[in-house]
């Protein structure tokens, strides 16, 4: 049986000074999770220069190995862009 978990994480990019200049960092992030083959989505504030919520999926066989591979996603993000995520909420999809 597969087990699914979401992350939701609210982000705050304060170098961001256009929609432009935030799609940027977010295709940045994006482009460094697509390498962990989990699915992300910019779920609000799409018209707000300055904030982000995406929300990160992944899919395993156990709670273990998904809770690691979001937690993979997470040190990923902060790694490349120190001070982005201001809010984290973990849930469990099956």
């Amino acid at each position: 049986m597969s087990v699914v978990g979401l992350i939701s994480l609210h982000l705050y990019i304060p170098d961001s000074n256009s929609l432009k200049s935030k799609r940027m960092v977010l295709r940045s992030i994006k482009d460094r999770l697509k390498k962990l083959n989990v699915a992300v989505a910019e779920v609000d504030h799409q018209d707000l220069w300055q904030r982000s919520s995406l929300n990160i999926v992944g899919i395993g066989n156990t709670q273990t190995g998904v809770q690691q591979l979001l937690e993979s996603a997470i040190e990923t993000i902060e790694r490349h862009n120190p001070g982005l995520i201001i809010n984290k909420e973990f849930q469990w999809l099956t």
